[in-house]
């Protein structure tokens, strides 16, 4: 019969247990007439959240110390526990030593070792040690990675590891050693040290090895220094993090001295913080500057080819909104020059919306005040309006009031009417061919109809049809002044009812104009779903600010077709195009995306036409595929290609190769760049990853075991 014994203060008088009572569980218990304790069959025995599994204990109740039989489990409350086949300990389990031992941390990472030695509960000492977070098998296969070493000890308070005569090996075959090594627990979230190392291969750079170094400063701020080394550049990269009470930052940057501009330091720095302050505001900035244009693309920092910084407070509530932004801009694009294209930008909105009772509906309210400026001080005259080098500035001043009702009938008409004005105010320096400070006062007003019609089937399937027009007008006359803002119109589903689809406030549509649609949807719990809309717009004056590919140009619009089409099993279409009254394409984008039980595939197509007045000298015509495709629950591929039709020739290409189980990570990528600009070159760029797991807290993604019948 098994016995459940306590034994208290008052029998086993233990210094350990001057706080604590321990308690001890076994099939026998006894005490011999040298007056140890003995426990023998299945003991159980916890002390100071220390629990000891063995196949006996016996206690010397004159010296306090406990001889132990295993095999032996000996489990703490962070979760280490140590396996072993035989123990001389303590009786507060915290001192002692324990032989054929094995330390397992977290679930994790695992250390085997001929003895190991406990020292006042905190810190273990292991001889002649093999540590590895790979999965070890009986029949005698040494594990993918370990490291193997004279002596390691784990401070069990501060998570650390401390090897001396450290040897790396995969397999059986001896990589590298260390004569001393400290590594952190894999319960450890931040803590200063080396991290993974990277190479990194480029036809422009060569090959190069990355070796971060984590610095951490204090519980809320961290520095991670990068020397990036090849044949042809010494970089070193930095990234410095902060949290504070009510907000962060990340600074991230480099600085290079390497072979493709020998004479030149070259670096960036990107910024970004977020801040709450008082009243419900929000501070937000951005900091975007580089050396050269050509330096982000070459070191694969980032792909952008205009950098912004931004100062931005904003606040955002159920019936207000306010914002105010200081932007700077600078162009990495061969064709634009940063000293004629504008690179300061201050703009500010304030919204409100009020419900008043009298009125009824609502009643909405807005202030935009935007101006922009360039570094050029060489004005505009009449002899040489057309000169791409000038130094324009704008600014204005945006008032709108709108009062909104909407009216159901019975019959399951809904009319929306607004009623509204605007005044319009705009500075203009440095250009004398443009008033330098027109102003106007527009009034205008809509109505628009909808007639929803649902029906659902036994089935459970939904149809909705709802058919729609709106009749808009605007008053006033186009002041005459540039067009900065709105170069750029984009004609969708989003915009087919907007009373102005110019992006910008510096243009507006102007007289009558009438908008017609039809948007279908289908929703089926137990299978595909779709969304059709179609819509043109009519107007009685020509607008001539609208470009030929915008598809708003003309009395009346391009015909517009958007849909989607899911299929509830990994399969969605998405499309939008514009068709001309003859029904030929000016416009057209296709995306569509299907994933699988192991994996996904993806492709894009986009057709422009050219078009002067949107800067675009030749016809856009691209496309894009994108996968990955889970080989087994251990090697993941990928890829990408975006193909330039109209050139004939590829944009760029890569394709990856990832390998994941229980104590590695391995990552490959090849990236080949074919276009070329003044700055950058067509360039082909490898990299290469590999880390290991059990040294740091788990990433918690999935990961599979590897099998050892395999």
């Amino acid at each position: 019969m098994r016995l459940l014994f306590l034994i208290l203060l008052t029998l086993l008088p233990l210094r350990a247990m001057a706080q604590d009572a321990a308690l001890l569980v076994a099939d026998q218990l006894y005490i011999t007439r040298e007056r140890e304790l003995v426990a023998s069959g299945n003991v159980e025995a916890f002390q100071n959240g220390v629990r000891l599994r063995a196949s006996s204990i016996r206690y010397d109740q004159g010296t306090g110390a406990l001889s132990i039989e295993g095999p032996i489990t000996l489990t703490e409350g962070d979760g280490t526990v140590i396996n072993a086949t035989a123990a001389e300990l303590d009786a507060g389990l915290r001192n002692g030593i324990l032989k054929g031992a094995r330390l397992v941390l977290n679930q994790q990472l695992q250390l085997a070792a001929v003895q190991i030695e406990r020292v006042d509960g905190r810190y273990n000492q292991l001889y002649k040690t093999a540590v590895t977070s790979c999965r070890i098998c009986d029949d005698g296969s040494a594990p993918l990675w370990q490291i193997r070493a004279k002596r390691v000890i784990y401070d069990e308070l501060e998570e650390q590891l401390y090897f001396d005569e450290a040897q790396f090996r995969i397999g059986r075959i001896p990589v590298f050693y260390i004569p001393r090594l400290r590594l952190p627990g894999p319960t450890v979230e931040r803590a200063s040290g080396f991290l993974v190392p990277s190479i990194r291969s480029t036809s422009a750079l060569g090959t190069g090895l990355k070796i971060p170094y984590f610095i951490k400063l204090s519980d809320k701020r961290d520095l991670t220094l990068t020397p990036y080394l090849s044949s042809s550049t010494s970089t070193l990269e930095l990234r410095y993090r902060q949290a504070y009470r009510n907000g962060r930052i990340q600074l991230d940057a480099a600085v290079t001295k390497d072979d493709l501009l020998s004479t030149k330091t070259r670096g960036y720095l990107f910024g970004r913080g977020l801040f709450a302050l008082p009243q419900e505001f929000k501070l937000n900035f951005a900091i975007e500057t580089v050396s050269d244009d050509g330096y982000l693309e070459a070191y694969g920092y980032s792909d952008a080819d205009r950098l912004k910084s931004e100062l931005t407070v904003s606040r955002a509530r159920r019936d207000e909104y306010i914002r105010g932004s200081l932007y700077n801009f600078k162009s990495l694009r061969d064709d634009e020059d940063n000293n004629t294209v504008p690179t300061l930008v201050l703009d500010g909105e304030y919204e409100r919306r009020f419900f008043p009772t009298a009125l009824g509906g609502e009643i909405r309210t807005r202030l935009v005040a935007h101006s922009h400026s360039r570094i050029s001080d060489l004005a505009i005259d009449s002899d040489d309006a057309d000169d791409i080098v000038d130094g324009r500035d704008v600014a204005r001043l945006n008032a709108k009031i709108d009062w909104l009702r909407s009216f159901t009938f019975p019959v399951g008409l809904r009319v929306d009417t607004r009623l509204g004005a605007a005044l319009n105010t705009f500075n203009i320096r440095q250009d004398d061919t443009f008033t330098s400070d027109p102003s106007e006062l527009t009034p205008d007003v809509a109505i628009t109809l909808r007639y929803p019609l649902s029906k659902t089937n036994a089935a459970g399937v939904s149809h909705i049809l709802e058919p729609v027009m709106q009749l808009s007008w605007v008053g006033g006359s186009r002041l005459d002044i540039p067009n900065e803002e709105s170069t750029l119109v984009e004609f969708d589903q989003g915009n087919l009812l907007s009373m102005s689809r110019f992006p910008r406030a510096d243009r507006r549509e102007r007289g009558a104009i009438a908008a017609i649609g039809l948007g279908w949807s289908r929703f089926n719990p137990q299978g595909w779903d779709a969304q059709l809309s179609v819509g043109q717009v009519f107007r009685r004056d020509d607008d001539s600010d609208f470009s030929t590919t915008s598809g708003l140009n003309g009395l009346s619009s391009d015909f517009l077709l958007a849909g989607q089409i899911s299929s509830g099993a990994g399969v969605i279409l998405t499309g939008r195009s514009l068709f001309e009254d003859d029904f030929t394409l000016s416009k057209a984008e296709l995306r569509g995306d299907y994933a699988f039980k192991r994996g996904r595939i993806g492709g894009s197509y986009v057709w422009l036409e050219e078009d002067a007045f949107e800067d675009r000298d030749s016809e856009v015509s691209e496309f894009t595929l994108d996968g990955s495709y889970k080989v087994n629950p251990f090697w993941t591929a990928s890829a990408n290609w975006r193909y330039d039709v109209s050139a004939d020739r590829a944009a760029t290409a890569g394709i990856g190769l990832s390998y994941e189980n229980e104590c590695v990570t391995l990552d490959l990528r090849v990236k080949r760049r074919y276009t070329s600009s003044t700055s950058v070159e067509p360039s082909t760029d490898f990299g290469f990853n590999i880390g290991l797991r059990g040294f740091s807290a788990d990433t918690g993604t999935e990961r599979y075991v590897r099998s050892c019948s395999n």
